[in-house]
């Protein structure tokens, strides 16, 4: 027989933590305050685009291990409680912890002794370690299991994982042992930290993937100045199994929500220890001048010089979403840029697979080949794959100026030979 859990937060972390551990058996009660996404869950209707995570709800409610509800207070009988609220940047770059802290004043009147509080989303090093203090209660033991789940691949990545960290004091080592348990058939090993060590070990893999990014990027302009060819320069540093091919590939810059939140944080915890993170910093700081080295681009394309005004140029975008294979807009570098190009007075049409509507500056359409019609410049911002299928002969004869601006080198010379479209990459 499975653990009862419950999983507080319905989010994209939380309603596939909740599906995923009722799949691999235990019973789960996932709470969220948003009535509406819990009624739609109810039914099965998840509007999230995750492969296979309706799926798993759908099963998890035919076999009656997964439910959902607005009320804390059904977690009375919980044996372990996992919480995947949001903990988004505050204002002065560090964690708002606001979610999590008004979740354990009323939590703690509810959870039984003896259940295990597991801290699963992405909080502040030292959280775990202030959560008994804050839930008010002293037989709670508390647990840090950060998530490593990709958007577009969280479901994969829960039951497939790379590894199951799980973080706690020496105390709460029991209590680890039973949230190790909670993945039990899962092929992946399972590391035993300090609470403090899981909590920095989540900032610090992804602060490693900025850098990655951000030296990539800046690779890409260096190529472009002595002429060098990105691609051929990463795929030789690929094949070094010391560095490997991921996140090697040029592009508008990185967002998302987790890349810029937990960088800043990093950088907010370091600065507080007294301890100098300059790679970091740096790789915040060449992250926010590709938006403006993406512009310059389209400029360039659009009006034949790097110093063309903008105002009344029709530009066709392919793509607004921070990253294939999600529906997620937020800090997304596609509609940064699309921001800065409206700011600019362009003429906008947008399309993405995943998104129907954009913000209110910004026209939207189902059809792809609409964003060309009369285009003074089509602008690739999302590595979507069926970008690629699209016919680009038709495209190159509808747009004003046949020309391409690949930010994602997306595209290649064997897609748009013979189209009569010029394509303008990054990096070559």
């Amino acid at each position: 027989m499975g653990n009862r859990v419950g999983v507080v937060g319905a989010g994209y972390v939380g309603l596939t933590t909740g599906a995923c551990l009722a799949h691999l058996g235990h019973h789960v009660t996932c709470v969220d305050n948003d009535r509406s996404k819990v009624d739609s869950y109810a039914e099965g209707e998840i509007g999230i685009a995750e492969p296979g995570l309706g799926d798993l709800v759908r099963e998890g409610l035919a076999e009656e291990r997964l439910g959902f509800t607005t009320r804390l207070a059904a977690l009375d009988k919980s044996d372990v409680v996992v919480l995947c609220l949001p903990t988004p940047m505050g204002r002065d770059g560090t964690a708002d912890l606001g979610s999590v802290e008004a979740v354990l004043r009323e939590l703690g009147s509810v959870v039984p002794p003896g259940c295990v509080l597991v801290t699963k989303s992405t909080v502040p090093v030292g959280t775990a370690a202030r959560l008994p203090a804050l839930l008010g209660r002293d037989d709670v033991p508390v647990v840090s299991n950060p998530e490593f789940l990709r958007e577009g691949h969280t479901v994969s990545d829960f039951l497939a994982p790379g590894r199951i960290l799980i973080g706690s004091a020496p105390e709460f080592r029991d209590a680890a042992t039973r949230v190790a348990g909670l993945y039990a058939g899962l092929d992946a090993p399972v590391l035993h930290t300090t609470a403090e060590s899981a909590e920095l070990a989540k900032y610090a893999s992804n602060a490693f993937l900025a850098i990655k990014l951000s030296y990539v990027n800046t690779l890409a302009e260096l190529c472009e100045r002595v002429g060098a060819d990105i691609g051929e320069v990463t795929h030789t540093m690929g094949l070094d199994d010391r560095i490997g091919t991921a996140f090697l590939t040029p592009g508008p810059g990185w967002g998302g929500s987790c890349l810029p939140k937990d960088t800043s944080e990093l950088l907010g915890l370091a600065e507080a220890a007294g301890v100098d993170l300059p790679l970091v910093r740096d790789a915040v700081r060449v992250n926010s001048r590709q938006s403006a080295a993406m512009v310059r681009k389209i400029r360039i394309a659009a009006t034949g010089t790097a110093d063309g005004s903008l105002a009344g140029a029709r530009v066709g975008l392919l793509g607004l979403t921070f990253k294939a294979g999600t529906d997620d807009l937020r800090n997304s570098p596609a509609l940064g840029i699309a921001a800065e190009l409206a700011h600019q007075r362009a003429v906008l049409t947008a399309h993405d697979p995943a998104v129907s509507r954009g913000p209110d500056w910004l026209t939207t359409t189902a059809d792809p080949y609409r964003v060309a019609e009369d285009a003074d410049v089509v602008v690739v911002l999302t590595e979507w794959p069926q970008f690629r299928d699209l016919d680009w002969a038709a495209i190159a004869a509808t747009t004003r100026r046949p020309v391409v601006v690949d930010t994602r080198n997306l595209l290649n010379d064997r897609i748009l030979a013979g189209t009569g479209i010029r394509r303008i990459g990054v990096g070559s």
